[in-house]
């Protein structure tokens, strides 16, 4: 985990102001991979209590242009955050909790995939989304299943 002057140094490095919102929030997405924005202005708050809304949400926009930190939205999910930046990797989604894991890139260069047709792009990141259940869901699923199986069969 980075420590302030790691973040500091981020921070300058990207041509930003080093202010404690900032920091807060560099910190925030490093402690807590693909948490959504509720979720860090309450971890910033427990530093910064007197922080806003808005400028929590200024912040993670300057560092996500600033490429300190990546913004993803997968289908059906709020925006979340993390600080793993500039190696193209993927994600994993869970089908029914939401939690989300990062995936390497499986094969190749940036960008892992080539596509069949570029349109005349010129193609520098592909982005991925793996969906299916997480270890926990499928026990629990497997639970519930032979639960039913249990009551029917009885």
């Amino acid at each position: 985990m980075p420590t302030v002057s790691d973040f500091e140094r981020m921070l300058r490095g990207a041509d930003l102001r080093v202010t404690r919102p900032r920091v807060a929030v560099l910190t925030a997405v490093h402690q807590r991979p693909h948490a959504d924005t509720d979720s860090i202005i309450a971890a910033v708050r427990e530093h910064l209590a007197t922080v806003s809304h808005q400028a929590v949400y200024d912040v993670l926009r300057a560092l996500t242009a600033a490429g300190l930190v990546r913004r993803i939205e997968p289908s059906g999910s709020v925006a979340r955050y993390e600080a793993r930046v500039g190696d193209n990797h993927h994600h994993v989604v869970c089908r029914s909790c939401g939690i989300i894991a990062d995936v390497d890139c499986a094969v190749g260069e940036t960008p892992c995939l080539t596509a069949s047709n570029d349109q005349g792009f010129r193609i520098d990141e592909a982005e991925v989304v793996y969906w299916g259940l997480c270890p926990v869901c499928v026990a629990a699923t497997s639970a519930t299943a032979a639960a039913t199986a249990a009551v029917e069969g009885g």
